[in-house]
C-alpha cells in the first residue's frame, strides 16, 4: 500500500499553515491536511541550536502527486528552505485511502 504518503511541513503561525494547506487542497494536490499546534521544535538550523513554536501540516495524497506537492509547497511555503518530509502509508481503511485518492486526483474539469 505504498500509493499512499503523510507529507510534514510546519510554519510560524497558524495562519500561515491554514493559507499552506488551503492552496494544496484546493489544488487537489493533498486530500486533506490536518494543522497541529502550536508544536515545541528542537534543532539545529544554519549552525545553532535552537528551539521554536511552530504550527505543524499534515497533509495525505498519493504518492504520484507527491512532487507536484512539494514543489508547490517549496514555491507558497514563508521559508527559504522548510522541511518537507513524505511517509508511506502502509495501511489504511479502504473507504479512507480511497477518499485520499479520490481527492488527490485533479478533476477532469480542471
Amino acid at each position: 500500500m505504498t500509493d499512499f504518503v503523510q507529507v510534514s511541513t510546519a510554519t510560524e503561525t497558524r495562519d500561515q499553515a491554514l493559507a499552506l494547506a488551503q492552496s494544496v487542497v484546493k489544488e487537489r494536490l493533498a486530500a486533506g491536511a490536518q494543522i497541529i499546534g502550536p508544536v515545541t521544535s528542537v534543532f539545529w538550523h544554519l549552525g545553532e541550536f535552537g528551539t521554536g513554536e511552530e504550527w505543524q501540516l499534515l497533509l495525505k495524497t498519493v504518492a504520484e502527486r507527491y512532487p507536484d506537492l512539494e514543489a508547490h509547497l517549496l514555491e507558497s511555503h514563508p521559508w527559504q528552505s522548510p522541511e518537507i518530509c513524505a511517509v508511506p502509508i502502509v495501511a489504511g481503511a479502504a473507504a479512507c485511502l480511497n477518499w485520499v485518492k479520490v481527492n488527490s486526483t485533479p478533476s477532469v474539469d480542471e
